[in-house]
């Protein structure tokens, strides 16, 4: 069994992406969330920005680093997630629920193109950790 849910896309800069309609919800997978440890401080950006596919768009702060975030779609920030302000170890505890980072209205037709599946994800992280 895949600890990574299907009904998602995966990015190799190990976020996810759940698209609904034209709204895309978007949060760091199990595994990132693993190799940060203990997630401290979360950045996020207001709603109203826009970020092309691929662009930085937050910081994750853990006990061990800071890491940058990639948003995997583009489009307009609807929504940050700002219980991660006084939770941010949601994170840890749920990333592919109560952790997710900010919801998307996204400005493009195909915004998963380019991204994993949940298999094909999976064993990116397995050829990744060979490396």
């Amino acid at each position: 069994m895949s600890s990574y849910p299907d009904d998602r896309f995966y990015s190799k800069s190990h976020e996810w992406v759940r698209v609904e309609g034209d709204i895309a919800t978007i949060g760091i997978t199990d595994h990132a969330q693993k190799e940060l440890g203990d997630v401290v401080f979360v950045e996020l950006p207001d709603a109203g920005e826009i970020f092309d596919e691929g662009q930085e768009f937050g910081t994750i702060e853990s006990v061990k680093a800071v890491s940058e975030l990639f948003l995997p779609v583009a489009g307009e920030i609807v929504e940050s997630n700002k219980g991660l302000a006084d939770e941010p170890g949601a994170v840890n505890e749920d990333p592919h629920g109560d952790g997710w980072l900010v919801k998307v209205k996204v400005t493009s037709d195909g915004a998963a193109d380019g991204l994993m599946n949940a298999a094909a994800y999976e064993a990116f992280v397995e050829e990744e950790a060979k490396a």
